[in-house]
Formats: structure tokens, C-alpha cells, sequence
């Protein structure tokens, strides 16, 4: 292992682009904590601990990469870059001109990837003028600034432009770094966070038999929580690196004397096709219905408003349906744009390979959209399970929402995916220079 990270500085590339990836976080890292200029951090990081309003905060800056309970340049993170995203993933399958688009290759992807940026501008301008309001509402806004207009168009801007540069950072790793640059982002708000939760831990912990309610953790809870974290480490790495493996015969060529191809090999179907993005599609869609029901109910106080605001809470029975079935949606959402079973199947024929029993063509493709489709509901039973963790422990053990999000759920399986994407990447190179891996792979 320390032979393999002596390999990776002893090739100057992959040096380069670690210390590229490197450095574009620690910027973000730093624009962070740049506060917005104008607002009353006091008051607003007073209002939003706790309660529904401060789990919806946490879970705001674990899957955006933003930090709304202080109000930063970066507040509103990646999230509407990730909602445009799934916008322009949505009008692909029903829109034939992007569907086209998309076809064309290189070229048209690129230019669905611009209208993608344009719609994060758009997004960018309307949940930065609902989160100035909400500021100007609530008198979090320095006395000077209430009810300026150049102020507010001058935060709103600020909101954007640093969610702008956070897009631009993320588009930077993609092409000059190693990793995916926008789950990298998300992986760092998250490590970043992770120090908080164990000293939660450390200060709380009491270890006494007789230790139990209030803050303080005892040695059953912190077993809990270590057993936790080590069962979904676990599962997270066996739930991501599984594989349905479907046998691929190759038929027979005679050329002259000699007999070529013959071999039996196999195709390789992911459990979790889509990875980390259906908890994250999931988890960004489901932070709008609370913030719009709260608005509407400051502006026109109801019982009915109350009612579905509490249903609608992270620890709300409505909520909780409503996220596992957002995650099976994006889950078979995800597969169904990625996974294509009748290319795949033309590949096989193309290349005079099949699978055994089964004719090429649309038997095939039946067949290999047939074994997706088990695979893929058994992934997102997973997705699901993990998703409702850091819910289930906070309410069950008394403990705040961050504890729970990042010792077990949600995050956890966020990091370890980005993590093995980034170790199996790092691997290639290291393997196509004939250095051996981390795997223990080797040229």
C-alpha cells in the first residue's frame, strides 16, 4: 500500500491532477466560509437550529455543498446545477430534438451540457431571490439594508455567481483533474463536516451503565454508532462494487485452417446501476415541498398548511414515503437513460457474441432489460434503506441530525462511492504505466 502512493507522485500526470483536484477544493473550501455581505449571521444560524427547519438546514449543505445556515457566497451549493440537470435528463426521453441531440455524440451532448448552464442561471436567480425574501421576512438583514433593492439584486447575484463558480470548478476536475468535480464537491462538504460529528461524540460521550436521555451518548449508544458505521461502510462498498454477471458466448470463426474466438466471457450488470444519484436527485427534489409549504404558511397562517409542513419535516411519515419513492423513481430513472438493452444487444450481434439459450436481437435486449429491472429494485431497496438511517437513529437515540448523517446514511454512502470511483481511477493509471494498484493489479 505506502509502494502505491509512492507510484502515484512518481508519475508526473497523475501528480499534476491530484494536486489540480487538490487545490480547486481547497478554494471552495474557502469560499465557504465567505460570509454574504449585508445579513445578520447571528440571527440566522439563532433561527435555524433544531427542529424540522435545522435538519432540512443539515441536509441542505450534505447533498449541495452549500451552507444556507450561514449564508455564505456559496449558500445555494451545486443544487441548482443538479436540478437542471435532472430537468434536461427528463426532456431528453420526451423531447425528440434533444433526444437527437444527444445522439450526435461529443458535439450534441456538449451543447445539451450549455443548456444545462443556462437553466442553472435561471434556477440560480429563483431560489436566491425566495432565500432573500425569506431574510428580509424575518429581519435577518442588517437595518441599513432592509428593503433596498440595489442590495438585494446585489445578493441575489452573489448567490449566483457563486453557485456559477462552484458549476465551472466542478466542469475544471471533470477535464484537467481526476474524479467526477461535482460529486468531489459534495464529498468535500461532507468530510469537511465529519470532524464536527465525532466531537459531538467525544464531548457527549458518558461512560456509565446508567447513562441514558439528554445529550449524552452512552457506551451502548456509541457502540451503536460504531457498529453502524462499520455495517454501512461495509455495505456500501458490497452494494456498489456487486455485479449480476451474464454469460456471453462467442462464436466460432474458420479463417483458413485455423479456428478463431470460442471463448465464454461475461457482461457485467451493476446492482446499483446509478450509484449515489437517486438518494441525491431524491434528497435535492425533497428539500422544496417544506421550504414552499413554510413560505405559504407565513403568508396565509392554516391548520391544513401546519399539517403538511409537519408531514413534510425529514422525521415526517409523508416525507419518508414520499423519499423512498423518489428513490426507486431516480433509481429506475437513472438506469433506464443509461442502460440501453437494445444497443447493447446490436453490440453483441455486431461483434458474433450471444448469450447462451437466447437469440441476438430483441430476445436479448428482453432479456438483459428483464435482469436490469430485478437487479435495479433490489439496488434501490438498498438506496432506500440507507436514505432513512440517519432519520431512524436521530429520532430513535436522541442524537442531532449531523451526528447521525455522517456516522451512518446518507453521506457515508456518498463518500465511500466517490472514494472507490476515485481509487479505481487513480488504479487505471497506475496500471496502464505498469506501476501496480491499489487492487493489486499490475500490467
Amino acid at each position: 500500500m505506502f509502494s502505491t502512493f509512492i507510484n502515484i507522485w512518481r508519475v508526473s500526470e497523475l501528480r499534476n491532477k491530484i494536486l489540480f483536484t487538490l487545490g480547486l477544493l481547497a478554494i471552495y473550501r474557502i469560499g465557504f466560509y465567505v460570509p454574504l455581505p449585508g445579513v445578520d449571521q447571528e440571527k440566522l444560524v439563532g433561527s435555524s437550529g433544531g427542529g424540522g427547519t435545522g435538519n432540512l438546514a443539515d441536509m441542505f449543505a450534505l447533498f449541495t455543498g452549500g451552507n444556507l445556515s450561514q449564508s455564505t457566497i456559496f449558500g445555494l451549493g451545486i443544487m441548482p446545477y443538479i436540478s437542471a440537470s435532472i430537468i434536461f435528463q427528463l426532456l431528453v426521453t420526451v423531447i425528440p430534438a434533444l433526444e437527437k441531440l444527444q445522439k450526435e455524440g461529443d458535439s450534441g451532448r456538449k451543447k445539451i451540457q450549455e443548456y444545462t448552464r443556462y437553466a442553472t442561471v435561471g434556477l440560480c436567480v429563483i431560489q436566491a431571490s425566495m432565500w432573500m425574501k425569506y431574510l428580509f421576512s424575518n429581519g435577518m438583514v442588517y437595518p441599513q439594508y432592509a428593503g433596498s433593492v440595489m442590495y438585494f439584486l446585489l445578493a441575489v447575484l452573489c448567490l449566483t455567481t457563486g453557485t456559477i463558480f462552484l458549476m465551472w470548478l466542478g466542469e475544471q476536475i471533470d477535464e484537467y483533474g481526476i474524479g467526477n468535480g461535482i460529486s468531489l464537491i459534495i464529498m468535500a462538504g461532507i468530510v469537511a463536516q465529519m470532524p464536527q460529528a465525532i466531537i459531538y461524540v467525544v464531548r457527549n460521550a458518558e461512560f456509565s451503565v446508567r447513562a441514558s436521555g439528554g445529550t449524552s451518548l452512552g457506551p451502548g449508544k456509541i457502540l451503536f454508532l460504531i457498529l453502524a458505521f462499520i455495517g454501512v461502510v461495509a455495505g456500501s462498498i458490497l452494494i456498489t462494487q456487486g455485479q449480476r454477471r451474464i454469460p456471453i458466448q462467442q462464436a466460432k470463426q474458420t479463417r483458413g485452417r485455423r479456428v478463431y474466438g470460442g471463448q465464454r466471457n461475461y457482461l457485467p450488470l451493476r446492482v446499483n446501476h446509478g450509484g449515489v444519484m437517486p438518494i441525491i436527485f431524491a434528497s435535492t427534489l425533497m428539500m422544496f415541498p417544506t421550504y414552499v409549504i413554510d413560505f405559504i404558511n407565513q403568508k396565509w397562517y392554516s391548520g391544513v398548511w401546519t399539517f403538511l409542513g409537519n408531514a413534510l419535516s425529514p422525521s415526517g411519515y409523508l416525507y419518508i414515503l414520499a423519499y423512498v419513492g423518489m428513490v426507486y423513481f431516480f433509481a429506475y430513472f437513472w438506469t433506464t437513460v443509461q442502460f440501453q438493452p437494445k444497443e447493447m444487444a446490436n453490440n453483441l450481434r455486431d461483434y458474433g457474441s450471444f448469450i447462451p439459450g437466447l437469440r441476438p436481437g430483441k430476445r436479448t435486449a428482453d432479456y438483459l432489460e428483464k435482469v436490469m429491472g430485478r437487479i435495479t429494485y433490489v439496488g434501490a431497496a438498498f438506496l432506500s434503506l440507507i436514505a432513512l438511517i440517519p432519520t431512524i437513529v436521530a429520532a430513535a437515540l436522541e442524537i442531532p441530525f449531523f451526528v447521525s448523517a455522517f456516522l451512518g446514511g446518507t453521506g457515508l454512502l456518498i463518500v465511500v462511492s466517490v472514494v472507490l470511483d476515485l481509487v479505481q481511477r487513480i488504479e487505471a493509471n497506475l496500471i496502464m504505466r505498469n506501476y501496480k494498484g491499489f487492487l493489486g493489479g499490475s500490467a
